[in-house]
């Protein structure tokens, strides 16, 4: 699928006129492409398999935790349209020492959030992914993120933060386990 940023920037000056505004002042002129490119790119991800990036592992004498915390990343509202933003903890337990390359877990992170979504199903997706292609003992993923449609719209509360979590394996049963990940992760 590629992004029809015609259609795109068509429907960004329809947008325009309807809230009033006229789409051929100067500010506005290049404006409906501008934000057809900007689609290109915040949807980047929906042209994308994030199982890719676990295709290559290395094979470790490892049998502990990995944890990458504070991920960055944002994404679209799937209701809304407007933009939530945080960072992402994933830890896992290797299974036979089998490792990821770290960077690879933070490309997963972002083809999953460019697209539109939720942030639910951002935590669920990326502890599935890992748990299935790795076969990691246990994966843990914490999701922290700010709304802008709470924060712009509606409720109108800015700084509210919303947290997700995913557990598989050992880190869904196991409480102490469950413990340690979130004290690293704060």
């Amino acid at each position: 699928m590629t992004v029809n940023k015609e259609k795109i920037a068509l429907a960004v000056k329809d947008i325009l006129e309807a809230v009033g505004e006229d789409p051929n002042r100067s500010g506005l002129l290049d404006t409906p492409m501008r934000v057809a490119r900007m689609y290109e790119e915040i949807f980047s991800g929906l042209e994308k398999d994030p199982k890719k990036h676990l295709e290559t592992v290395f094979e470790e004498e490892y049998s502990e935790m990995v944890l990458v915390k504070d991920i960055g990343f944002h994404s679209v509202c799937e209701h809304h349209l407007v933009p939530f933003y945080g960072k992402v903890s994933i830890a896992y337990l290797p299974a036979d020492g089998n490792v990821v390359g770290l960077s690879k877990l933070a490309r997963i992170v972002e083809d999953i959030s460019k697209r539109p979504q939720v942030q639910e199903r951002i935590t669920k997706t990326i502890a599935d992914l890992i748990e299935t292609e790795l076969k990691a003992v246990g994966v843990f993923v914490y999701v922290e993120a700010e709304h802008m449609c709470m924060a712009m719209r509606g409720v109108k509360k800015p700084g509210a933060v919303t947290i997700t979590t995913a557990a598989r394996g050992l880190y869904a049963n196991d409480a102490d386990a469950r413990i340690e990940i979130l004290t690293m992760i704060k």
